[in-house]
């Protein structure tokens, strides 16, 4: 016998994370992951993946399209991926996904190193005008993340778990 502990989850039974998707699965959190992130995301056309426009700093992302399509917007240029494509997303790299097509976009995330996977928004402020980073707070248990601009202190978007 040994001392790892090998884990089995239905992904679709899992809890919704808070995101502005129809759903967004935390497959790495429910299996103990420490080494990588493993997120799936269902999403309709027109809805973000997941936060907006944002950066990771130390954290490289692979993006896998298993059903739809998705845009993935940079300032190097717009990115169609559809069924059966990846898109890799390098440290620093600021990227925003958003669901397209017709249908409904089944994507899968991976990042590594989980440990800095924290995400750095950095989009217009509706209410001062500056580009600016994001804070949020937890709130109902976690199951609503509240964004809030970084510099005037307004909130930007509310986020709950599963719309669905």
């Amino acid at each position: 016998m040994t001392d790892t502990e090998f884990r089995k989850v239905a992904v679709e039974d899992l809890p919704d994370a808070p995101n502005p998707t129809r759903h967004k699965k935390e497959v790495d959190e429910a299996v103990g992951a420490t080494e990588f992130g493993f997120n799936v995301y269902v999403a309709d056309p027109g809805q973000q993946l997941p936060w907006g426009e944002h950066r990771h700093p130390n954290h490289e992302e692979l993006l896998y399209v298993v059903e739809g399509t998705i845009r993935v917007e940079t300032p190097d240029g717009d990115y169609d991926v559809g069924t059966g494509e990846a898109f890799f997303v390098p440290p620093e790299a600021r990227q925003r996904t958003v669901a397209t097509g017709e249908g409904t976009a089944r994507v899968i995330a991976v990042g590594a190193p989980k440990a800095d996977d924290g995400a750095v928004i950095e989009e217009r402020c509706p209410e001062c005008g500056d580009e600016t980073d994001r804070d949020y707070e937890q709130r109902d248990g976690g199951d609503t993340y509240v964004l809030y601009c970084a510099d005037c202190g307004a909130e930007v978007r509310r986020m709950v778990a599963g719309p669905e």
